[in-house]
């Protein structure tokens, strides 16, 4: 699926940073280690990359990650890139400064795994970066999961990040303008959490 959305030669999602990442950059230290999960084409990498970071993308799609890595070029600046499947991936343990999960939509079990790992696999002082769609985004219509099962809420988030400060976690409705796939006001959750 992942691979026939990014076949053109547009960029889905486009290649400018998502907002609240964008918003949360500033606290990030010159050279961090930063992991992105579900990188996709790249546009939140190439990003942080721009401003000085150490960057891994993981996505399941190696269309997507090929486009990450042209942009990533066509910007100057370089990214790691790993295919793997976030179902059964390792995040590694005290490994990463950040970790940036935006849109990363999975089936709750292969999820609630996922995030389970992210306390372990931070750096003390390390930071968490979540931005998703809520279940109250299929009213709306203007791009995500077709089904809530795929979507957060703030009470999960908070059972699934265990561990970590959540200095921030609000649901919230905004404009999210990312390119055609993202395309109006979305219902959304973020999360900035610490590792202390």
């Amino acid at each position: 699926m992942w691979d026939d959305r990014y076949a053109g030669d547009d960029y889905v999602y486009g290649t400018e940073p998502n907002d609240y990442l964008r918003r949360q950059a500033d606290l990030f230290a010159d050279g961090a280690r930063v992991l992105c999960l579900a990188e996709g084409e790249g546009r939140n990498a190439v990003y942080l990359a721009q401003r000085g970071l150490n960057v891994t993308a993981v996505d399941s799609s190696p269309v997507g990650l090929a486009k990450a890595g042209r942009l990533a070029d066509s910007r100057g600046v370089s990214i790691r890139i790993e295919e793997a499947d976030l179902a059964d991936y390792s995040l590694g343990h005290e490994q990463w400064d950040g970790i940036v999960s935006i849109f990363c939509h999975l089936p709750p079990d292969a999820r609630r795994r996922l995030h389970q790992q992210v306390f372990a696999a931070l750096k003390p002082g390390g930071l968490f970066v979540l931005e998703a769609y809520r279940p109250e985004q299929l009213e709306l219509g203007t791009g995500g999961p077709p089904n809530a099962d795929l979507m957060m809420t703030e009470a999960e988030l908070r059972t699934e990040l265990e561990g970590l400060h959540l200095d921030e976690i609000q649901s919230v409705e905004r404009p999210v303008i990312e390119g055609r796939g993202h395309t109006g006001m979305g219902a959304v959750v973020q999360v900035l959490g610490l590792k202390v």
